[in-house]
């Protein structure tokens, strides 16, 4: 039995998703707002030294954190090729690369701006900050939209690049229209990417898990 610690609409709905769709048997155990609550941090700290989601319990007790890691983990448990292009697929070396340029450039943005007093001690300039971030954020999001094929990132082929896209999507920084929802930025500003997560939201193996994190759309 895998554990999930994780909270609905965060990280932690990266590996859920790959749970349920590998059919893998796994607990989730829901945490509170990470960033305000102090129970929360403790429960997932003697797991994860950062407190982060997602955090993973393997079967056999080990620990696992960072969801690319996770990724390829599960593809190597199940032998699937569902999320993971095999070695000596064409496509693999892309799906590499951006999955990496996914979780090392564009993740860290969120790290940054959803708690700008961590890393920025006058209270006056952390709205600045958080803006720098968020321009740069879009800046990211446009490199990406470059890059991604039709229907699936990779061209024919869906991966976990796809899943990725359609979690991160929800969850917008920058500058935008009062009211303007995450997604409604990225069908004006990424039109590639805004089909791709929507093409994921419906898939049959995913769409339970995406619709409880995100239930809004």
């Amino acid at each position: 039995m895998y554990v999930v610690f994780g909270r609905p609409g965060w990280g932690s709905a990266l590996v859920e998703a790959q749970l349920a769709a590998y059919g893998l048997p796994f607990e989730l155990r829901e945490v509170d707002n990470l960033f305000t609550s102090a129970e929360a941090r403790a429960v997932v700290l003697p797991f994860n030294p950062l407190a982060q989601v997602p955090t993973l319990l393997l079967p056999d007790g080990q620990v696992m954190t960072e969801s690319a890691a996770i990724t390829l983990h599960l593809a190597d448990v199940t032998g699937s090729d569902l999320f993971v292009p095999p070695p000596g697929d064409p496509s693999r070396p892309a799906f590499l690369r951006w999955l990496v340029f996914l979780v090392a450039n564009v993740y860290p943005t969120f790290t940054y701006a959803d708690d700008p007093a961590r890393f920025v001690a006058a209270e006056g300039a952390q709205a600045g900050f958080k803006a720098k971030v968020g321009v740069y954020a879009q800046r990211l999001w446009g490199v990406m939209e470059g890059q991604a094929g039709a229907p699936w990132f990779l061209g024919a082929r869906f991966s976990a690049l796809d899943l990725y896209v359609a979690v991160m999507t929800h969850w917008f920084l920058g500058p935008r229209v009062e009211g303007q929802r995450s997604r409604d930025w990225f069908a004006a500003n990424c039109p590639r990417l805004h089909a791709i997560a929507l093409a994921a939201d419906a898939r049959s193996e995913l769409a339970a898990v995406l619709k409880r994190n995100f239930p809004a759309g």
